[in-house]
């Protein structure tokens, strides 16, 4: 009887041990590094639980299967604005009490050091990250400088490559096309807006490649597979400073946006995952994670925190998204518009793509 209680506490504390580790699932590539070396590492020194990333093309897409087959594999998850609302709306994620999360150095609640809307019901922002074009200084020493310019042919020859949705492209398009970013979600909740949006894409679109992985963009420049390519930000970035890619970011014209953390509903290690995604949203690691991408934090108290880049001698401020010299004419990704409207564009997107 003492062997089989033994054996029997044996078997739960390994089975407690198994049940403390926790898998986030994020996008990979260079910003997957950043948050391995800004949160997993320094979550598991400090409390000895293994943290596993996975990666996936949009986390969003697995984590509704998941949790709509009742067999749900991660417990944290990277997602994008308008999607972590939807799969809230949907029932399809836990709700995230604003009371776990660390307060900020000075003791502001983190419900007033976040920035404006980077708390919902069930996400946590991480990051402003922004969708910008680059280009291969190589190939137009001189550069473009404007959205227009994307999508100039003929002033601008070459290859070109955009995300395969409509998100992001549509309003590209407009502004583009003459609409000032104030303007571009009234015109596109218009079907003539649409419609005009489209029109615009019609003229790059047998020379554009349509990429679907944030990887990807730098990898078809550095291939001299396109001239130009939307990309995120900080994706370009790493390529150009960390690997010395003869890439520039335009950001005229970008669309940015929050990143959050979420954790599907059914997480099969709940309690902590909550500890995880507290530890990895506080004012340190949120500036940490600066030190690896470009890519804002989401708390006010971490700005001051932000200095160089992991190479030492590179400032981070002048390639965050919200820096004011990148910011003339940059556009706020609009959650609610995209909410409403994400099936509908891209179903129109997908039988625009597959007409001749």
């Amino acid at each position: 009887m003492k062997k089989l209680l033994a054996l029997s506490t044996a078997l739960s504390a390994v089975a407690l041990s198994a049940s403390a580790d926790v898998t986030v699932m994020s996008w990979g590539g260079s910003y997957a590094t950043s948050q391995i070396e800004a949160y997993i590492k320094p979550y598991t020194a400090q409390t000895g639980v293994k943290v596993t990333m996975v990666d996936a093309d949009n986390p969003a897409t697995p984590v509704k299967a998941m949790v709509e087959a009742n067999n749900v594999t991660v417990d944290v998850a990277d997602v994008e604005y308008a999607d972590a609302i939807r799969l809230c709306d949907e029932g399809m994620l836990e709700t995230i009490d604003p009371a776990i999360l660390p307060a900020a150095p000075d003791g502001t609640p983190a419900t007033e050091d976040f920035l404006p809307g980077a708390l919902t019901d069930c996400a946590v922002s991480t990051i402003v990250f922004s969708t910008v074009y680059a280009y291969d200084t190589t190939k137009f020493p001189e550069g473009p400088t404007t959205m227009a310019d994307f999508f100039d042919l003929e002033k601008f020859p070459g290859k070109r490559a955009m995300r395969k949705g409509a998100k992001a492209n549509l309003e590209m398009a407009l502004m583009a096309d003459g609409v000032p970013a104030a303007e571009v979600y009234s015109v596109l909740e218009t079907p003539e807006g649409v419609d005009r949006a489209f029109s615009v894409l019609d003229k790059i679109k047998k020379d554009t490649i349509w990429w679907e992985a944030g990887a990807q963009p730098p990898q078809l420049l550095a291939d001299g597979e396109v001239a130009m390519t939307t990309a995120y930000n900080g994706r370009i970035f790493a390529a150009a400073v960390s690997e010395g890619k003869p890439f520039q970011t335009v950001w005229d014209g970008q669309v940015f946006e929050y990143d959050l953390f979420v954790i599907p509903k059914g997480a099969p290690n709940l309690e902590e995952a909550k500890k995880f995604l507290a530890f990895a949203t506080d004012t340190q690691r949120l500036a940490d994670q600066a030190k690896w991408i470009s890519y804002g934090p989401a708390r006010k108290s971490s700005a001051s925190l932000v200095g160089l880049y992991s190479d030492g001698k590179t400032e981070m401020a002048p390639h965050m998204p919200t820096n004011p010299d990148n910011m003339k004419n940059a556009l706020p990704s609009s959650y609610e518009f995209w909410v409403d409207r994400d099936a509908e564009l891209n179903e129109r997107f997908n039988a625009w793509l597959a007409a001749n």
